[in-house]
């Protein structure tokens, strides 16, 4: 059976002939849409679209389900390509630890932050965890997700990684969302090994990394290159090693400062490199040219009260720019990816159609999606937002709080929401 919606007020980010894996520079200001346009979807896939004076033409209905997007508008449903939405419990207190003076850093040597997360999680079964998690996911989905990246990393022992990991391949066989899991178990060093960070290491590369291959756990590797946390020689290794089981990496980089975490996952042709809060030229000639994308954490930004990364600049050097939420609960309990692109485009100075490249194409390609993802053409997967009606394009991120999806349909079925 197909699903044709029509009377599309406006169909966003559709490709025709060249369908491009990303967009970098002032491709980024390119979004290609259609007026009073129409979409058709056979089983999961899209089948067609076009301009509506050109469907009665071409097809002849029978029992085809009609929707009515009269007003309403069509675009890729989010690709949020950096969470950690699984975890137990929350983080409230340290929120206002920080109002009250101490830096991230300082609440980290105090035993919070990512130690305070493992710490629950470690007494939190696996089918708490999940519920919890699961709760996450029908609130993001509400927000316009239909593909994301869940890291783990606050397990920081074999057991709760797996215990993670496997939450997350729960979430994929039982959610709508399409779900990319990767293996942060450098995250940070746990007191057990405080002082012996190199042996930390060790585990993660004799014991974390076989056994999460071996169950087929997770599709990438990440690390938090940052001071004081993992070091650039430490994130050399853990890439060597995961390689060679065919994980591909991503690194957490260059939050804090200028940790050389970019210029080590340009190295290992690394998918993504989030954060870059700290980020001046010699990083921008890194990744010219390079297949690595830069994943920008605008929500991480607002909640830590940082500076913001350079997406201007990064932009304006051609480079591709991908948005994503963050989400976690030390320093961004948010998965609103409308809110990302507001602060994108209020603190980072990116246009309307840049954000909407930034969150939709880009971020498909920073999960190594952007072939099934991220745009509308055919024979790509049916993740769609209908949007109530607005005024323009302009309006998703201008109206920050304002809910704005109408109906998501995901893998071609319309979800509940």
């Amino acid at each position: 059976m197909k699903t044709i919606i029509e009377n599309i007020k406006k169909l966003v980010q559709v490709e025709r002939d060249e369908k491009l894996p990303f967009k970098a520079g002032v491709q980024m200001s390119e979004l290609n849409c259609i007026d009073n346009g129409y979409l058709i979807i056979e089983d999961d896939k899209i089948l067609d679209f076009g301009e509506m004076a050109f469907l009665k033409a071409k097809y002849n209905f029978s029992d085809e389900k009609i929707i009515n997007a009269q007003g309403k508008m069509v675009l890729p449903a989010f690709c949020d390509s950096h969470t950690h939405l699984v975890y137990a419990g929350s983080r409230e207190t340290e929120f206002f630890d920080k109002i009250k003076g101490l830096s991230y850093q300082e609440i980290a040597r105090r035993g919070g932050g990512i130690l305070n997360s493992a710490r629950l999680l470690h007494y939190t079964s696996e089918e708490e965890l999940y519920g919890q998690a699961m709760v996450r996911v029908g609130e993001i989905m509400k927000f316009g997700t239909g593909a994301v990246e869940i890291k783990s990393g606050y397990g920081l022992t074999v057991e709760d990684e797996i215990k993670m990991l496997r939450v997350i391949r729960r979430i994929s066989e039982n959610s709508p969302l399409t779900v990319r899991a990767t293996f942060l178990g450098a995250h940070a060093v746990p007191l057990r090994y405080r002082g012996r960070q190199e042996e930390y290491v060790n585990e993660i590369i004799s014991e974390m990394i076989p056994v999460i291959a071996v169950e087929e756990l997770a599709d990438y590797v990440d690390v938090f290159c940052e001071k004081g946390f993992f070091t650039v020689e430490d994130t050399d290794r853990i890439f060597n090693a995961a390689i060679k089981y065919g994980l591909k990496p991503k690194v957490h980089a260059n939050q804090m400062g200028f940790s050389g975490g970019v210029q080590v996952g340009v190295k290992y042709n690394a998918l993504s490199v989030d954060h870059l809060e700290s980020t001046g030229e010699k990083e921008f000639e890194a990744l010219k040219g390079s297949d690595t994308i830069a994943t920008l954490l605008p929500g991480t930004t607002f909640f830590l009260e940082m500076d913001y990364a350079p997406a201007r600049e990064m932009v304006e050097y051609g480079l591709p720019v991908a948005i994503a939420s963050n989400y976690n609960p030390g320093s961004c309990p948010s998965g609103d990816m409308k809110f990302m692109m507001t602060l994108a485009a209020l603190k980072m100075k990116m246009t309307p159609e840049e954000v909407i490249n930034a969150t939709t194409i880009n971020g498909a390609y920073a999960m190594g999606l952007s072939e099934t993802h991220g745009s509308i053409a055919v024979g790509k997967i049916a993740n769609l937002i209908i949007s109530k009606p607005l005024s323009s394009l302009e309006y998703i991120p201008y109206a920050f709080n304002s809910p704005f999806v109408d109906t998501l349909i995901l893998n071609g079925k319309e979800i509940k929401i």
